[in-house]
């Protein structure tokens, strides 16, 4: 067998072939093709890396962006098998690589029915020895460091890892994740989504909304230093929210700017929907999982950056971080803002130990809400997880700056104008979010310190990266807005254990009630 790795991919985006996924028939829709409304013109406007670029045609169909972000799964670990995806090298549906074990030998790729996984250590370190300079074959070594323990009593706190040995080689299929794969199925599966940096949870969700991670020695944006291994701990963001929340300011902030500083200039509306429940990561990402912390909708962490950004501060729009249920009225009413993000509770958000059937549950009555809502024929949604989780993936990440790629994770484009079974090898990150986002609504501003009027030392105006693709590629605006795809929140699966708030269920299709967040 050969050692674990293989570089990206390049190549035109392919349709994959039609099949039935693992589901229920009924919560499936026809992938036929719409009909064709007239072809916009392309859009010329200033930005890009010559001065000037044209925005596609249609883009501007899309009035409200959903990126909905979960936590800590490779894509390997969820799509290896994905037919026509860049997975698991494999012979007849046989692994062909093989990871060293710290005992000896080594094990392969295998399927993982188990509902509750245990994941390995996952901050900028163990990325490095994952990689182990493009073998791609640390991952169990890291896992078997990680910081285990607990006992039967305490076998739901995050700070236990659910694996006897190390489970970092599992992989899940139609069989355990049945509604991501049919969205794959019906609508665009990325396969070469790329964490933006090569680090753990927070760096990620800092590039998520500004395209870097830094730490500020004050609120001028020319103190910002490049920092991916923090760059604060829950415990500080903690005390720089609660003052920012009091009072309107704070000692130490996020002092870069961030992509909200553009949309509230050109007056878009954004929220950031934060689920109560508790905090989906741990404050040292070395370990595998983490005690509990309690989260509001206004409590600070690492999933939560943006009330500690110096320029949400200075536009009063801290109170844009918004609580879940307030999505879903919105959704219901046809009055979601321009740009969202969606953030989870640890129980809903596959970070493990979290459970895989109760996070796709919360997605799917998420995205059930964006279809049945009455701005669906105007929606793209971004469905992304932020890092790796520890879990095997077979591609090597390209390198863009000092700071990235990081390994690969599972990303889906959802709308009405997206391209049916697609499959898009583009080389990605969420940096291509910013960038659609300014498309759509910006006039093609970047996160640019020459022209945002916040000057920032960044390394990088990420979004203009000449390795970076572009969403837009993922969509077909010249399609008639296409029907929902309803999905049962509670859908067979043949994991052995699933939390006992599903058991005697029905399927509930189309349902938007979230699970519990505790």
């Amino acid at each position: 067998m050969k050692r674990g790795v293989r570089s990206p991919r390049r190549g035109a985006a392919d349709v994959i072939a039609s099949g039935s996924v693992a589901v229920l028939a009924l919560a499936l829709s026809a992938c036929g093709s719409s009909p064709a409304q007239p072809a916009a013109s392309p859009e010329r406007v200033s930005g890009g890396s010559t001065g000037h670029y044209e925005v596609a045609a249609g883009i501007h169909k899309i009035k409200h962006i959903i990126v909905i972000e979960q936590e800590n799964r490779s894509f390997d670990s969820y799509f290896g098998t994905y037919p026509g995806a860049d997975g698991i090298p494999s012979t007849n549906g046989v692994p062909t690589v093989c990871v060293p074990m710290p005992t000896g030998g080594c094990q392969a790729p295998y399927h993982d029915t188990a509902d509750v996984n245990g994941g390995g250590p996952h901050n900028e370190g163990s990325a490095r020895v994952d990689v182990n300079g493009g073998k791609m074959d640390g991952f169990i070594t890291q896992a078997a460091k990680g910081k285990k323990g607990c006992g039967a009593s305490t076998v739901d706190n995050p700070a236990c890892s659910n694996s006897a040995t190390p489970d970092v080689m599992g992989y899940h299929t139609a069989a355990e994740i049945p509604n991501y794969w049919t969205y794959a199925k019906d609508f665009v599966l990325n396969d070469h989504m790329f964490e933006p940096v090569a680090s753990w949870s927070l760096p990620d969700h800092l590039y998520l909304v500004s395209g870097w991670s830094a730490k500020c020695s004050s609120p001028a944006p020319s103190s910002c230093v490049n920092e991916i291994k923090g760059p604060y701990t829950p415990a500080q963001m903690q005390q720089y929210v609660d003052q920012a929340i009091n009072t309107g300011t704070a000692d130490v902030t996020n002092a870069w700017t961030d992509i909200t500083w553009l949309l509230y200039n050109k007056h878009v509306t954004w929220a950031y929907y934060v689920q109560t429940g508790d905090q989906p990561d741990c404050e040292n990402d070395s370990a595998v999982a983490c005690p509990p912390v309690a989260q509001s909708y206004l409590t600070p962490g690492i999933w939560n950056p943006l009330p500690i950004f110096e320029d949400v501060q200075k536009d009063h729009q801290i109170r844009n971080i918004q609580p879940l249920n307030n999505y879903f009225s919105e959704a219901k009413k046809g009055t979601l803002p321009s740009v969202m993000w969606v953030t989870p509770s640890q129980a809903d958000s596959e970070h493990p130990p979290a459970s895989v059937h109760q996070g796709q549950a919360y997605v799917t009555a998420v995205i059930n809400a964006a279809m049945k809502s009455p701005d669906w024929d105007s929606t793209a949604i971004f469905l992304q997880w932020d890092d790796w989780g520890g879990f095997y993936d077979n591609v090597v990440p390209p390198p863009v700056d000092q700071n990235g790629y990081g390994l690969r994770v599972p990303a889906m484009v959802i709308s009405p104008y997206a391209k049916a079974g697609y499959i898009d090898h583009q080389t990605l990150s969420s940096d291509a979010y910013l960038k659609f986002i300014e498309d759509d609504f910006l006039g093609g501003s970047r996160l640019n310190p020459k022209t945002d009027g916040r000057p920032d030392p960044r390394p990088d105006v990420r979004e203009d990266e000449k390795i970076l693709g572009n969403m837009v590629n993922d969509f077909d605006f010249n399609l008639t807005p296409r029907a929902p795809v309803l999905l049962p929140t509670n859908p067979p699966t043949d994991s052995p254990s699933i939390p006992a708030y599903f058991n005697g269920l029905g399927p509930c299709i189309g349902c938007t009630a979230t699970p519990p967040s505790h």
